[in-house]
């Protein structure tokens, strides 16, 4: 089995330049919830994100009923999330 090295500065700093920017005050606001409250925004955007899903799948694939646009989401999500 290989060791896992750490990376340099300069490796995070690139890995960095590919991501947004830390929203500071967020990260503040959050930290001072309760653990049990911080994951509120994470349910709200993944509820978000299979709500765009399923309006786009239902565009796309008009025939299909509520449970089939559903599986379709859950497909999506297992093969891209």
């Amino acid at each position: 089995m290989s060791e896992k090295s750490s990376l340099s500065p300069d490796e995070i700093s690139e890995i960095m330049r590919g991501l947004d920017p830390i929203d500071w005050v967020q990260m503040e606001l959050l930290a001072k919830l309760p653990p049990s409250r911080r994951i509120f925004p994470v349910l709200q955007a993944s509820a978000m994100l299979r709500a765009g899903l399923r309006t786009a799948f239902r565009k796309r694939y008009s025939e299909l009923s509520m449970p089939e646009i559903n599986m379709k989401v859950l497909e999506y999500l297992n093969k891209y999330g």
